[in-house]
């Protein structure tokens, strides 16, 4: 059998193995329990999955801070927020490609919240799904929206966290732990994300500081700014956002180290390294491209 055929057929069986005993761990009482009063901020709530993030928590009785560039946007989800059971809830727009935003936010929710046990960050910068044109200006900014603000909230939280024995949680991609094209910047900032925070959360472990770190390692989602993105141009099935919205606020809750949505995802990353020789092929074929 050719190595690529080895790929495909490890893929299936292993899959139809975890899919045959998979059993979903979610608990919503104990989630309850964990979240009712939980002093919350999070970053992108304004649509997608940080939306339906803020609609999750509300419903286990959280205490949130929302923030998104779009206050008319965010007063919309504080709302319904309200209706779904939240205890307490605040707001503030921010643009994190301004440096200034970041520790203005976490001031803001401490002040109103009294502290944070979790620091949620979601937001990203508009993404170009295209190939790499040389735009650097254009890429500086991406990394300053994607890596360098969640570098600067976390950084102004930890103190907080710290104090609460809470926890951190960040939204990454499989584009941060398999390149694909297309995403080139995109790419590159999730890449950073997945370095800078493991390495962080082994350096706060040797300190014996309780504070969590969860990555959580999304694929295609069905958000509205996804779909449009990569209509026409990829062979996949996107997930639901109010799900995977649920798997993150989950692994947060639990402290675990990474959270992979769908779930299947952490295994193909392994195969992935598993078989290095034709991977490429493999990732290419789910993608429309036609050479000029």
């Amino acid at each position: 059998m050719k190595p690529i055929g080895k790929v495909f057929c490890a893929t299936g069986i292993i899959a139809g193995f975890l899919a045959f005993f998979w059993k979903d761990p979610f608990n919503p009482g104990k989630l309850t329990e964990d979240l009712s009063g939980a002093r919350v901020l999070l970053t992108g709530a304004s649509a997608g999955i940080g939306e339906q993030m803020a609609y999750h928590y509300a419903r286990f009785g959280a205490e949130i801070v929302l923030t998104a560039r779009r206050e008319a946007v965010l007063q919309k989800v504080v709302e319904k927020c309200l209706t779904l059971g939240a205890k307490k809830i605040f707001y503030i727009p921010a643009d994190m490609a301004l440096p200034s935003e970041p520790e203005k936010v976490v001031q803001f929710a401490v002040q109103n919240l009294g502290g944070l046990d979790y620091l949620v960050l979601n937001h990203i910068g508009v993404t170009r799904f295209q190939m790499w044109a040389g735009d650097m200006e254009y890429t500086r900014w991406l990394m300053q929206v994607n890596f360098f603000s969640y570098v600067a909230l976390a950084t102004a939280a930890l103190p907080t966290l710290e104090k609460n024995k809470g926890s951190l949680v960040v939204v990454s991609s499989l584009t941060g732990k398999i390149p694909t094209p297309f995403t080139t910047s995109y790419s590159a900032t999730k890449f950073a994300l997945d370095g800078f925070f493991s390495s962080l959360r082994h350096e706060l472990i040797m300190q014996k500081r309780n504070i969590s770190i969860t990555l959580c390692i999304l694929g295609l989602i069905d958000t509205d700014t996804a779909l449009e993105n990569v209509r026409g141009k990829v062979h996949l099935t996107a997930s639901p956002a109010a799900e995977a919205a649920l798997a993150i606020i989950q692994g947060g809750a639990t402290r675990v180290q990474e959270v992979f949505y769908p779930w299947w995802l952490q295994h193909v990353c392994g195969l992935w390294v598993l078989f290095p020789n034709d991977r490429d092929r493999v990732l290419q074929s789910y993608y429309n491209y036609s050479s000029p």
